[in-house]
């Protein structure tokens, strides 16, 4: 449903269907707001049990107090609606179609002298001729006819006929005309039909396709011409548009069970906005009630509304066990000698000014037939209801007569011939009543209050008729059903009527509606502008008559003349034959957002999916001031600042789409609910975390006042979620919540949550769409939830969970090349290969600036040295030029105007580390490149003073570090080729973390694994080992599934990447989980980006670990001297640490730094810890350019 319409119309009954049909034809959006279900011929109830699931009933039971004081079962979408009220009951239908479903179809026009009464608006009652080109044009659409004088009459037709004789009334009998199809062809919207087979069963619905009711003519040719159509939507009440032009809907939306949770439904409701026009035609109860909820929400309207309802006078009688066989009783199939026929088809008019010279006492008999879903109770009921109007004095014989009757109709059933219920005539009489029933609102339900109905000496003669021609029949006279239900005299209408009248003397003080139906905004003479009633609602009498010709005769008179008014032409070109299941003749095209729902739609009807629909509460900080979701839930808290999410999804699968329909309250944003549509995405993969998946919503929200937002959702399912119920819980149900301007800009955040009692309401609206089978929908909500489970089964069993292998050096993971992955990082500039004097190659990439070149004329830049970047054990240059994050190291550098250039060491992840290679031995490879550098490399930074060789800025980490304090303390690389030095995590003393000291006081776990493994060599995949050996290759699955069970701080920090594991068991947790994404985290082991260890290299470094300081190759302590650290005098140094880092404890670099600034004095010495990060998360980290980068640089410009 788009947001707004020219048009929006309440009920799709007779006026509704003329409002939709007449604005569609002429040229405007119209949308359909209907209540009810959307049932075609052959989906209607036939029996007992399918009837009853939709049958509502509702209303007062006239008890002045106790708990069935008021009642209410059954759907309020249900087909047929029982309204129980003090004095008189409704029976009306809702579907879509309105109560022409289950109307009998009788079209007869109402008599002039009714219409020149007081009560009408001058307008009619002056010339009630007024109305006949309207009958006329309802004519056309309805195509009323009489039962054909070429079949045989149904019998209790003809027995009618005979009862008219007996009463002198032969004169006022004749054939109904009827909108039923007596003969197969188009009817006059282009709607095919089928002929009745004459079933009686038009009061639970047709199902032959014979019944030309409103489903079958002005709603399908509303449809035809762009009209769209919304079932289900309970219209609650009608504001005015904000701007003053056009009119609010809100109402309550009844699909994917949204009325499971109770009084959200009616609070929290949809909307619709008309611009032009809102037609109301919800039926004379639908109607009254949502303007008296309107009124009370502060629309303005004449005191009069709820006022002179009329039940159209109607008596709904029996002539039971007659001596004539009536076959009255409904048959889904007719036998087609002997068929029902349909449920009305003749009449005794008694409404001429000869037989009742008062129009008041005039009235109309008609029989009708008992539906096939009462055929089994209807006997029990007829024969328990008091108040029994027998024959007068019956002979032994007609008693016994009867007695056999009876007795048959029990054991032989309702069709039997000689059964009291085959002789059994239905009665319904229409004739005026006082006018002077109420419907109000009690705690927002309807009371309905008839007054004087039943008791009247009109009703009494009415009685006395009707006995007369039950008895004449031999019959016994049986009254309302409700004498037995309640145990008082209590009538049914099936015609209600009234409630927002036309006023008589054109102002709100004698009606709500002037003589259109358009409603007085008091109790003067002025209207709401395109606001009209045009239902029953607006009938100001009882018309003694069946009154759907008269409504639908003044609904096209209201809207012809209103269409006038505006300058309207209504095309009348007739239809071709339509297609139902095609498409229209006129498309309105939807918008762009609803292209993609019309498309979900047309596949779910194929394919199938599931619906559920969901309640999130929680608090929603309104501006753009705070970040943090808990900090905004607090603050929200604080101000009261509520949130209420209350949406329904429909999703074709877990990996398919979706739709996501609903309403987002809270009161900072908008007065009502803001519209949210959107989708909603199952398992994504959240490539912001390392390892996660998440429920995503993206919804578009709109307000009554056109402001609109956008709504980004996010259940989080992460390895939080470790053999913790709790946690699952959390994740699965805690929704944070960002919204955003349509700029961009941050509108406001919060939490949204589904507590426990919304969450078991949701579980009942969890169902199938409705394609398919029984077996196919439970099929596909199995699969549904199978599917949830499979999903949500990893981030719970943690540990246990499948592994996630990668292959070595081949890029295999699908979400580097998704649409999140950053684009591709330019290659290195040059890249060289180095020698040591030992030797040992080693490879230097180099990365040009790529900062703007300074104007000839400005003053020459601040200091931009070049930079030598080395990595620590087991990495590659990877870490500093990673490919998966937004912005790396490298790149970040080179954008500021430096050449960056990576050495990959004789330990890093390269082949030449399965030698292993030391970090003391490592310290040849440093000067190699700084050689290389000095010697090689252009100088983009040329000072002034002769050129001479310039200096490097070198930045270290981890053993790369640990390299280069060797390299500096034992004079291999000299310092002064230094400008400066940042070392992370580490530089000349080492302090292990927990972990890592425990295994480095176990120096022969190096020895046993090379003993049991075949090979010194660790690699990082168990695929990386001796694969050609079977006892290496078993040795290697060993371990990880041995590394399930290693030790982590939390389970935040559980993942299920085998090299993640590896490389913990090697070197510790290199980083906080929550730091690395998707996309960097599942190509640890690929492309080079970690690689295996040499257990010589491992050994060496625990060693030095146990001994707290560097050492030389033979594990002397002879390199941390007063000699050595005099070495380091003059040179800048930067300390950085990860404040959570568990592999080196930022205890490391505070020793060095503490000793060098007492040695050397504080000012060439700065030390950072950066909170929230581990290891080599300060590098790969998928914010490090926002929180580590900076410390570089800023230590660099501060040379």
């Amino acid at each position: 449903m788009r947001q707004e319409y020219d048009v929006v119309v309440i009920g799709s009954g007779y006026g509704g269907g003329v409002a939709a049909s007449r604005m569609a034809r002429a040229g405007k959006s119209v949308a359909v707001l209907e209540m009810g279900k959307e049932k075609w011929p052959g989906e209607y109830p036939n029996s007992l049990t399918e009837a009853l699931p939709e049958l509502h009933v509702s209303g007062d039971t006239g008890k002045p107090t106790g708990m069935f004081k008021t009642v209410a079962t059954g759907s309020s979408t249900s087909m047929y609606n029982l309204i129980l009220g003090q004095g008189q009951n409704a029976f009306v239908g809702k579907g879509l179609g309105g109560t022409s479903l289950v109307n009998a179809n009788v079209f007869l026009e109402c008599d002039k002298r009714t219409l020149t009464l007081g009560a009408w608006p001058p307008e009619i009652r002056n010339d009630p001729s007024a109305l006949d080109p309207y009958y006329t044009r309802a004519k056309e659409m309805l195509q009323p006819t009489p039962h054909p004088e070429d079949f045989p009459p149904p019998k209790k037709l003809s027995v009618l006929e005979k009862q008219a004789e007996a009463l002198g009334l032969k004169q006022n009998f004749y054939r109904v005309p009827q909108t039923t199809f007596f003969r197969e062809g188009l009817n006059n919207a282009g709607v095919q039909m089928k002929a009745s087979t004459g079933s009686g069963q038009d009061c639970t619905g047709v199902n032959d396709g014979s019944k030309n009711s409103v489903l079958m003519n002005y709603i399908p040719d509303a449809w035809n011409w762009g009209a769209e159509i919304f079932c289900e939507c309970e219209a609650r009440y009608i504001r005015r548009d904000p701007t003053g032009q056009g009119y609010i809907m809100l109402f309550a939306w009844h699909g994917v069970g949204r009325e499971k949770f109770g009084e959200a439904f009616n609070t929290h409701l949809m909307w619709v906005r008309a611009k032009e026009f809102c037609f109301l035609a919800a039926g004379s109860l639908g109607t009254t009630e949502i303007l008296l909820r309107s009124r009370a929400h502060g629309l303005e309207l004449s005191p009069t509304v709820g006022q002179r309802l009329s039940g159209n006078g109607d008596i709904l009688s029996f002539g039971y066990n007659c001596d004539e066989f009536v076959n009255g009783i409904g048959r889904v199939k007719p036998t087609a000698d002997q068929p029902p026929g349909p449920t009305i088809t003749g009449v005794i008019d008694n409404r001429d000014a000869a037989t009742s010279p008062n129009v008041l006492d005039a009235y109309v008999i008609q029989e009708g037939a008992i539906p096939e879903a009462l055929a089994p109770l209807i006997q029990s009921m007829l024969e328990l209801m008091p108040g029994k109007q027998e024959p007068k004095t019956p002979s032994a014989k007609d008693q016994l007569q009867r007695l056999m009757s009876r007795a048959d109709a029990r054991f032989l059933g309702p069709y039997s011939k000689n059964g009291s219920v085959g002789r059994t005539q239905t009665y319904l009489v229409m004739s005026h009543d006082t006018n002077e029933a109420v419907l109000s609102l009690e705690n927002d339900r309807p009371r309905l209050q008839f007054r004087g109905v039943g008791r009247t000496e009109h009703v009494q003669r009415l009685n006395s008729v009707l006995a007369e021609a039950t008895h004449a029949i031999g019959g016994t006279l049986i009254n309302s059903p409700f004498h037995a239900a309640f145990k008082q005299q209590e009538q049914i209408t099936v015609h209600p009527l009234g409630g927002a009248v036309m006023s008589s003397d054109g102002t709100g003080k004698r009606g709500a509606t002037n003589h259109l139906g358009q409603l007085f905004s008091g109790d003067g003479s002025e209207v709401h502008d395109g606001l009209a009633c045009i239902d029953g609602a607006m009938i100001p009498t009882s018309l003694g008559v069946n009154p759907f010709a008269t409504i639908t005769a003044l609904a096209e008179r209201a809207v012809h003349l209103i269409s006038q008014q505006r300058g309207l032409r209504i095309d009348w070109k007739r239809n071709n034959r339509l297609d139902l299941f095609g498409q229209p003749a006129v498309s309105r095209l939807p918008h762009h957002d609803l292209a993609e729902a019309h498309k979900v739609v047309r596949t779910a009807a194929a394919t199938g999916g599931v619906q559920f629909t969901e309640i999130m509460e929680g608090h929603i900080h309104v501006g753009s001031d705070i970040n943090n979701f808990a900090i905004a839930e607090e603050t929200a808290k604080a101000s009261s600042s509520s949130g209420l999410l209350y949406l329904s999804v429909s999703a074709l699968s877990m990996k398919g789409a979706s739709i996501a329909t609903g309403t987002f309250s809270c009161r900072a944003l908008s007065k009502d609910p803001l519209l949210a549509k959107g989708k909603v995405d199952f398992f994504s993969a959240d490539e912001t975390v390392s390892e996660g998946s998440n429920l995503v919503y993206r919804l578009a929200l709109e307000s009554t006042d056109g402001t609109t937002y956008h709504m980004h959702g996010k259940k989080a399912l992460t390895m939080n979620m470790a053999f913790s119920i709790t946690s699952t819980w959390k994740a699965t149900t805690t929704l944070h919540t960002t919204l955003t301007h349509p700029d961009g800009t941050l509108a406001g955040r919060g939490v949204l949550r589904v507590s426990w009692r919304n969450f078991t309401s949701e579980l009942k609206t969890l169902s199938a769409l409705p394609t398919g089978n029984i077996l196919d929908r439970a099929s596909t909500l199995s699969s549904f939830v199978g599917s949830f489970a499979q999903k949500t089964a990893p981030f719970y069993l943690g540990p246990l969970a499948a592994l996630k292998t990668s292959q070595a050096q081949q890029h295999t993971s699908s979400s580097a090349t998704s649409s999140s992955t950053p684009s591709p990082k330019a290659p290195p500039s040059s890249t060289t290969t180095l020698t040591a004097r030992d030797g040992v190659t080693s490879t230097l990439r180099t990365w040009c600036s790529t900062a703007p070149a300074p104007a000839p004329a400005t003053v020459h830049p601040t200091n931009k040295p070049p930079i030598l970047m080395i990595p620590g054990a087991s990495v590659s240059h990877a870490i500093f030029a990673l490919p998966t994050v937004r912005t790396n190291a490298v790149e970040y550098l080179t954008a500021r105007g430096h050449t960056v250039s990576v050495l990959s060491h004789r330990f890093s992840a390269t082949p030449v580390c399965a030698a292993g290679g030391t970090a003391y031995e490592a310290r040849l490879d440093v000067l190699a490149a700084l050689q290389h550098l000095r010697r090689d490399v252009p100088n983009d930074d040329e000072n002034q003073d002769g050129g001479q060789e310039r200096k490097i800025y070198v930045v270290a980490h981890c053993m790369g570090a640990v390299a280069t304090a060797i390299g500096l303390l034992d004079g291999t690389v000299p310092s002064a080729w230094l400008g400066g030095l940042a070392c992370t995590q580490v530089f000349a003393h080492l302090v292990f973390g927990r972990w890592n000291a425990l295994k480095a006081g176990n120096p022969c776990l190096a020895r046993v694994y090379a003993g049991v493994a075949g090979s010194p060599w660790f690699p990082m995949t168990a695929s990386g080992g001796e694969a050609d050996e079977k006892t290496a290759a078993v040795v290697q699955r060993a371990i990880d599934q041995a590394l399930r069970f290693y030790p982590v701080e939390g389970s935040a920090e559980v993942c299920r990447s085998d090299v993640c594991r590896r490389f913990s068991l090697t070197y510790g947790r290199c980083w906080q989980h929550a730091n690395l994404n998707r996309a960097t985290h599942e190509r640890l082991g690929e492309d080079g980006v970690l690689g295996g260890v040499h257990m010589r290299m491992l050994a060496a470094t625990m060693g030095m670990g146990r001994a707290g300081r560097v050492l030389d190759g033979e594990g002397a302590d002879t390199v941390v001297t007063d000699e050595g650290l005099e070495r380091l005098r003059g040179l800048p140094i930067l300390f950085v640490s990860g404040g959570a880092n568990v592999v080196f404890d930022p205890e490391s670099t505070f020793i060095t730094y503490d000793l060098l600034r007492r040695r050397f004095g504080p000012d060439l010495y700065r030390r950072r810890v950066v909170q929230g990060y581990g290891h080599l998360d300060t590098w790969m980290g998928k914010d490090s350019a926002r929180d580590v980068f900076p410390i570089i640089e800023e230590h660099i410009r501060g040379l």
